[in-house]
């Protein structure tokens, strides 16, 4: 990552799913959740959106902003919101200046192929600009766990409890139920 933690977050100035203009300046004095993401509606990328959709309010209460970003349209973040119900806003980073700033439009490998795309990677942004927290190693289906964990919170979910032992029940094998059958 060329960005550490304790450096200055780069501002932007990218469009939302509506096209309404998105600027990292607008939150100052508010903590933001910048994730980025590879792709609307594949099965990961639902997976993480979906876990950070049912944990948003724990977010808010904790006074993080959401937002997501992909190199998809505007057309495709409505289309992913609305199918998913999604209470947060969608960047859309089509000409990838937000996904370079970051350092997250990286060369990828699959099947001895190789590619640019997008990595999956999330900043936790301070009220002043700062990068507190980098998540490179995203757990698509528990990533506001990471995210909470990072900041010092309690996680979502609480701890799992033991299954009630089973009480041992005695049964008769079939050779004592004869034998005492001879008596």
């Amino acid at each position: 990552m060329a960005l550490p933690i304790g450096s200055k977050a780069p501002d932007f100035t990218v469009n939302d799913q509506d096209g309404k203009s998105v600027k990292l300046s607008d939150f100052k004095g508010k903590k933001v959740v910048l994730y980025f993401y590879p792709k609307d509606q594949t099965p990961g990328c639902t997976a993480e959106a979906c876990n950070l959709r049912d944990n948003y309010k724990i977010l808010q209460k904790q006074g993080y902003e959401v937002l997501g970003v992909s190199t998809d349209n505007e057309k495709s973040h409505q289309k992913f919101i609305a199918k998913e119900k999604l209470p947060f806003r969608l960047l859309a980073d089509v000409d990838k200046t937000l996904h370079t700033k970051y350092g997250t439009w990286v060369e990828k490998s699959m099947y001895g192929r190789k590619y640019m795309g997008t990595a999956r990677v999330t900043f936790i942004i301070d009220e002043k600009g700062v990068i507190n927290e980098i998540i490179e190693k995203v757990d698509t289906k528990n990533h506001t766990d990471q995210i909470l964990k990072g900041i010092g919170t309690s996680p979502t979910k609480p701890a799992k409890k033991s299954a009630p032992k089973k009480k041992a029940t005695a049964k008769k094998s079939p050779a004592k139920k004869t034998a005492k059958k001879k008596k």
